[in-house]
């Protein structure tokens, strides 16, 4: 059984387990802010997926969002990064834009990862070389004019980061031809994979590895490019993201730099 085989079967049934919890009666809680949900889905479709996992890779090294896994990726090793419900203030409002992902590492290096959205029926993939929907390959936007790009922000930052969002929000409107957010960095990253998007960006510091990880990877199997609000490549841990179909990625950057000056 292939890192990526196992990633593509998790994410599928813990995608399952979500489905069956999807607009049904939760109890909600809240975690760091009164926006930071958790249900009970949340928690069984990160046991489920860790259970996948394994059942092929017993000794496997878990990177997940809930409960008491490990919340940084070691930078040697293999290890699996896991987001049992990315979107959950979607997920939690019968919103059907959420995702179920997970991805392998193996000495920093992404070498597999498996985006599962049920209430869309799509599922992203990626290996070490391709990336795909629904078993089909894709690849980014050709798009070259900035004017026509459709943008999206991810990873909202918390309320005592609100100022610096609206400074985002509104330079993205203003320097490109339109925005989109959907609460779900994941399947936005494979929008951005697949081409329905040109970019998707954040300044937030120091995203959570199970928000970026897999998406990243897609992104850039489907032939675009992924760094740091500087322009520097990409790694979990830097300061923000921008993920663009790399036509134009350097002036994408200068753009988004002009929020956070």
């Amino acid at each position: 059984m292939t890192r990526y085989d196992t990633a593509f079967r998790a994410a599928v049934e813990g995608a399952e387990v979500a489905q069956r919890l999807f607009r049904t009666e939760l109890d909600v809680e809240t975690k760091s802010s009164k926006m930071d949900f958790v249900t009970r889905a949340d928690t069984e479709t990160q046991r489920r997926v860790i259970e996948r996992i394994r059942d092929d890779y017993p000794d496997a090294t878990i990177v997940g969002e809930e409960e008491d896994e490990l919340k940084s990726v070691p930078e040697d090793g293999n290890a699996w990064v896991i987001d049992p419900i990315d979107g959950t203030t979607n997920f939690v409002r019968g919103a059907q834009l959420w995702t179920t992902t997970v991805a392998a590492v193996r000495d920093d290096e992404t070498v597999a990862a498996a985006t599962v959205a049920p209430a869309l029926g799509d599922t992203y993939a990626a290996d070490s070389d391709d990336a795909t929907l629904n078993g089909e390959r894709i690849s980014v936007s050709g798009r070259t004019d900035l004017d026509q790009f459709i943008v999206a922000p991810v990873l909202r930052y918390g309320s005592e980061r609100d100022r610096e969002f609206g400074e985002l929000l509104r330079e993205l409107i203003l320097r490109f031809g339109d925005l989109r957010r959907f609460g779900c960095a994941q399947v936005t990253l494979g929008m951005v994979a697949c081409g329905t998007l040109d970019a998707a960006v954040s300044t937030q510091p120091n995203p959570n590895p199970w928000d970026t990880i897999a998406g990243v990877h897609l992104v850039e199997r489907a032939g675009g490019t992924v760094t740091d609000v500087e322009g520097s490549p990409w790694e979990p841990g830097c300061e923000g993201i921008v993920a663009s179909n790399g036509t134009r990625h350097d002036e994408v950057v200068g753009r988004v730099a002009r929020a956070v000056r």
